[in-house]
């Protein structure tokens, strides 16, 4: 298969496989004549890799679980630590982000909207962090 042909299998543009590629996640054979010549193995990890990164594994989380796929004598634990972690990072930022919601939100509510200046939005984007508002005290 051709780039083009892989990318659309797998679902991923051109320029990421050959970014995958250069930094030795997939290692497609080179036809005689330069071009890339990829296997159903390759299209097979392309497709591993493009659903990892969906669930917002990083590019070494990919690498580490991609080598433990490939490891019959891989223990699970290892991959379950791998996704533990990676969520509990994504339990972290859900959290950050509801804070940001909860904040910005009660802005939003306190700010009259009319023609006059005053308007708490801005006062808090522009007070000191001890006396900005946080999504905790609510």
């Amino acid at each position: 298969m051709n780039i083009g042909d892989v990318a659309d299998r797998a679902g991923l543009p051109a320029k990421t496989i050959r970014y995958y590629e250069d930094i030795g996640l997939v290692t497609p054979d080179r036809g005689a004549n330069g071009y890339r010549a990829f296997s159903e193995g390759d299209l097979h990890k392309l497709t591993f890799l493009a659903r990892a990164r969906t669930l917002g594994f990083s590019i070494e989380e990919c690498r580490a679980l991609l080598e433990l796929y490939e490891n019959d004598r891989r223990a699970s634990a290892d991959v379950k630590r791998i996704a533990s972690e990676h969520l509990t990072r994504i339990e972290d930022k859900i959290a950050q982000l509801r804070a940001m919601h909860d904040t910005l939100a009660h802005l939003v509510d306190a700010c009259h909207g009319d023609t006059r200046p005053d308007c708490p939005i801005l006062t808090d984007l522009a007070a000191e962090p001890e006396k900005r508002r946080t999504g905790s005290d609510r």
